[in-house]
């Protein structure tokens, strides 16, 4: 190689030595260097561009089409005189460098010595070189070599075993997916991604890295589904899992958010399908049109036979939802307890305490938040369905269980998250209240029918009956707070150490609140009624044993009497005996004091039931319920007073039968409820107006019942039975009361005080009217007027022997006493009721005593005497016959017969106090008494005195 260089050198230098020759001949000619630059300047500039360039091929292409020799010569000898000035420029820079060639010449010359040396040195170092690696590299560094390799393909192996097995990982993944093991999936995924990254040198990295990444987001997709299936059915490891892979992963905020969409996409698919199942049940057709319906547009196609079953089945549902949100917050609240208290759990996962602190503050917050949010979806899918069905033909036992499953749910929500659930309870008093005032005018119209078909027999009920016994009533044997549904109540009278325990604590692990009421829906046996009237035989027979016994004597019974105007009783201690006249008085020898009630009376008693326990479900109706309630007692009162007191003839008697607030009740009822139009019409002739709607015809008496036979005392029986179940209707009302004022609003409490005041405390009243009929027709007072009218009573001499109307008079009270006996055989006449009928009689009698004194034409003082001697034999046998005292109206005889003594100017007084006398009976006081002891003028003032009194009253 290097003398190679040498000889080109060497070539090159020869070339300038012949160059310079040339140069040298070309100085020899004598040129004007101006002359000389001149032609330098007219070389083209295209010779001077570049080593390619051709100038042959460029001259030639300048010649021109047709060639002249003579150009040709002159042309040629200028390119000559070019190149000739052009070498002998070049000869002159090259002689200008003779020095510098010489000087570097003989630096080759040294160069050229010093390369021979070091060629020499080359050679003898190749030797040597040659020798050391036949010696020592070859064996010796060619072991350290392959040992090196060794090691980087140990490396390599490593690597290659490394990319193999993450390669696989895949297979786990999915394996480790199927087994539900999030946390132990994304785990293995980014220790993956880890080695991923350290091997990303390699090619087949990159792809691994990216399938890895899918890979998780697949994780993550999957997760997200197990997350939503803890919204219906929460499982403790479940969800475990779940939270854990969620901190792994750095989500547990994004985990909370996921999972309330899942929840409230859990309330509308459960809710849907539930409905959607029943639809397509009840459609019995194959049709998926309900599929594309709205919710709210596929409850109303809910029919009524699957109307509760289909509630029901929704209820259960939202409560495994609701119930799976309670254990989630649970689950985190234990979470949060653990990690306060310094526990470990599987879950515990490394992480900041600034980050888990952040983390729990969000999650906490979402929970609560949550709460709300999911019982307003509940409230809204429930309120749908309630209100997508017309509710008003349900039957009552139906409705009341709609009522209770709502309660419940409201009980639900209460204890989730304390809200009072104002939207199902709109909802449910819309429904309510459309559904009670249809209920209500049935039962109406039934109680109608029912009093229309009373023949009024006794119902035999036994001597203990109490409403309390009846299935109506139940719920108020039950302490509970009135928003506490009827199944609950069966819950914890059976249960009693789970009555303190939440619907939350009690079905936390297994069993469901909306199946108590299924599974408490038991048929209950009634033992109410008495056989044949008696409890027993036995019984039966101690009614007459124990007659003498004081044991079962009431209190009052013991004294005397009391006094019905104060109640005063006196202090004086009663015999044996008269305790003994006293029970006679009461016609129950054949008795037991059982109720007296008919079948309507319990009917409307039950009825009365079901609308209280209707209340007490739902306070929110509360007012209306007890305004129907005191319209079924109106309505009682009324056909009652109807069928047995109204009579114009005797309510104009002038006694006060009927009390001004009795008469104001009855024209109450009579406007606000009984349709009066109706009587006479066809019904739905002019179309029921609004203000008609409410109201109910007047009842009719049945055609069995006969109250014009003397023999039977003109229905004396169903009279009492009527009266008497009435009044025993209002003592059940008023063991009410307490109860109906705890359910009462406080702004209509008003209404209900004054329903008692005015109509429950007045069914006692309407005794008199009704067996005032009775008394009045019971003794032939008419009779004893035409005897009275036989008697002369101008006798000149006292009589030792009254008269003989006395002894009719009495035979007709001992016939009337008999006849009371034989009606109390059938019908037990309670001691108030056989007061009233002996005090109407006596009563009559004494006003047609004084009617009859009255009618005297001529009477002497002897007259007088006899008159006093006929009332004192009446009264002392009188008093042989009843033990009422005192005898009514004893006083209004005994001062009508005193006032013949009276003068002149005590008679005018006499007329002035004494207004209870009729005008033609104070007349006949001034004609008879002092028509022969005064003149003609004062006799006429006393008559204008009588006349003023009496205008007034016309």
């Amino acid at each position: 190689m290097l003398t190679f260089h040498i000889i080109s050198f060497v070539f090159v230098l020869v070339q300038l030595v012949s160059c310079q020759e040339e140069l040298r001949e070309l100085r020899e000619q004598p040129i004007d260097p101006q002359a000389e630059q001149e032609i330098i300047n007219s070389i083209e500039e295209v010779y001077f561009s570049n080593d390619s360039f051709d100038m042959v091929q460029h001259e030639l292409e300048k010649l021109p089409p047709e060639l002249n020799l003579q150009e040709l010569e002159e042309y040629r000898d200028k390119l000559k005189r070019q190149q000739s000035a052009v070498s002998k420029k070049v000869a002159d820079l090259i002689l200008e460098k003779q020095p510098s060639y010489v000087k570097e010449l003989e630096r080759v010359t040294a160069l050229q010595t010093n390369l021979q040396l070091a060629a020499v040195i080359c050679t003898n170092a190749r030797r040597q070189l040659s020798v050391a690696k036949e010696g020592f590299t070859e064996a010796s560094l060619g072991l350290l070599a392959n040992q090196r390799k060794r090691q980087l393909l140990t490396g390599l192996l490593k690597s290659l075993r490394t990319i193999k097995t993450l390669q696989r990982t895949d297979v786990r993944l999915s394996e480790m997916l199927e087994e539900e093991d999030y946390p132990g999936a994304i785990q293995l995924c980014l220790e993956c991604q880890k080695a991923a990254s350290t091997f990303k040198h390699y090619s087949c990295i990159s792809e691994l890295n990216s399938k890895l990444q899918d890979t998780l987001e697949q994780i993550e997709e999957q997760l997200d589904v197990a997350l939503s299936k803890t919204c219906k059915h929460f499982d403790v490891s479940h969800y475990t899992k779940v939270q854990l892979a969620y901190k792994l992963l750095g989500k547990t905020q994004i985990a909370m958010d996921q999972l309330h969409m899942h929840f409230t996409q859990a309330i509308h698919n459960t809710v849907f399908q539930v409905v959607l199942g029943y639809v397509e049940l009840c459609a019995g057709n194959a049709d998926t049109k309900f599929q594309k319906m709205q919710y709210k547009d596929l409850c109303t196609h809910i029919t009524l036979d699957s109307y509760i079953p289909c509630l029901t089945d929704l209820c259960k549902a939202l409560w495994e939802v609701m119930l799976s949100y309670h254990r989630t917050m649970q689950w985190h609240e234990d979470l949060w307890y653990d990690t306060a208290s310094g526990s470990q759990r599987t879950f515990t996962v490394v992480t900041s305490s600034d980050e888990l602190v952040v983390d729990r503050g969000y999650v906490k917050k979402k929970l609560e938040h949550g709460l709300t949010r999911i019982w307003q979806d509940v409230q809204l899918k429930v309120k749908a369905y309630i209100l997508g069905t017309d509710m008003s033909n349900f039957k009552y036992d139906d409705f009341i269980v709609v009522l209770d499953v709502i309660s419940r749910l409201m009980q639900v929500g209460e204890e989730f998250c304390g809200s009072k659930s104002e939207v199902l309870q709109e909802s449910i008093k819309r429904q309510s209240i459309n559904y009670f005032k249809n209920y209500h005018r049935a039962r109406l119209e039934e109680l109608r029918m029912f009093l229309e078909n009373e023949t009024w027999e006794l119902c035999p009920v036994k001597s203990n009956f109490n409403i309390a016994q009846l299935h109506e009533f139940k719920f108020m044997g039950q302490c509970r707070s009135p928003s506490v549904s009827p199944s609950r109540q069966a819950v914890s009278s059976s249960t009693p150490a789970q009555e303190e325990l939440f619907l939350f604590q009690q079905y936390l692990q297994e069993g469901n609140p909306f199946e108590m009421h299924i599974e408490h829906k038991e048929e209950e046996t009634e033992d109410v009624l008495a056989s044949n009237g008696y409890e027993s035989d036995e019984l039966e027979k101690s009614v007459y044993q124990d007659y003498d016994s004081d044991s079962d004597v009431p209190e009052e019974l013991k004294q005397d009497y009391v006094d019905e105007q104060t109640g005063d009783v006196p202090l004086k201690s009663v015999s044996r005996e008269t305790i003994r006249s006293k029970k006679k008085s009461d016609y129950n020898l054949n008795k037991t004091n059982a109720p007296i009630l008919t079948n309507t009376t319990l009917n409307v008693i039950r009825l009365v039931g079901k609308y209280m326990q209707m209340m007490n479900i739902l306070k929110p109706i509360a007012f209306d319920v007890i305004h129907c309630v005191s319209q079924l007692f109106d309505y009682y009162l009324y056909a009652v007073y109807t069928f047995f007191g109204r009579n114009d003839m005797y309510e104009s008697s002038g006694l006060g039968l009927i009390s001004s607030r009795l008469r104001t009740t009855l024209n109450r009822i009579q406007e606000s409820l009984i349709d009066m139009e109706s009587v006479g019409e066809a019904a739905g002739v002019h179309g029921p107006g609004e203000d008609r709607k409410e109201k109910v015809p007047s009842p009719h008496l049945s055609q069995m019942v006969v109250l014009t036979n003397s023999g039977t005392l003109y229905g004396l029986a169903q009279r009492v039975v009527a009266t008497e179940s009435l009044v025993f209707l209002a003592e059940q009302f008023e063991s009410l009361q307490s109860h109906l004022d705890t359910m009462m609003p406080a702004a209509k409490k008003p209404f209900l005080q004054q329903f008692y005041s005015q109509t429950v405390s007045t069914a006692s009243e309407l005794r008199k009217p009704i067996y005032w009929i009775v008394a009045a027709k019971a003794i032939d007072y008419e009779q004893m007027l035409l005897m009275m009218a036989g008697v002369k009573w101008d006798i000149r001499e006292i009589m030792s022997q009254h008269n003989v109307y006395v002894d009719v008079l009495l035979k007709e009270f001992e016939q009337f006493n008999k006849r009371l006996g034989d009606v109390s055989r059938h019908v037990r006449i309670p001691l108030p009721v056989s007061n009233v009928l002996w005090e109407h009689c006596i009563r009559l009698a004494n006003r047609t005593l004084v009617e009859g004194y009255a009618n005297v034409k001529k009477c002497s003082n002897e007259g007088r005497a006899l008159m006093q001697l006929d009332f004192q034999q009446f009264l002392m046998k009188l008093e042989k016959l009843t033990d009422l005292r005192p005898i009514p109206d004893k006083e209004f005889v005994e001062t009508y017969i005193k006032a013949y003594y009276l003068t002149e100017n005590d008679m005018e007084q006499f007329i002035k106090n004494h207004r209870e006398y009729s005008m033609k009976q104070l007349a006949n006081l001034v004609n008879v008494c002092l028509g022969s002891h005064i003149n003609k003028k004062a006799r006429q003032k006393l008559l204008a005195a009588i006349d003023d009194i009496d205008r007034p009253k016309r």
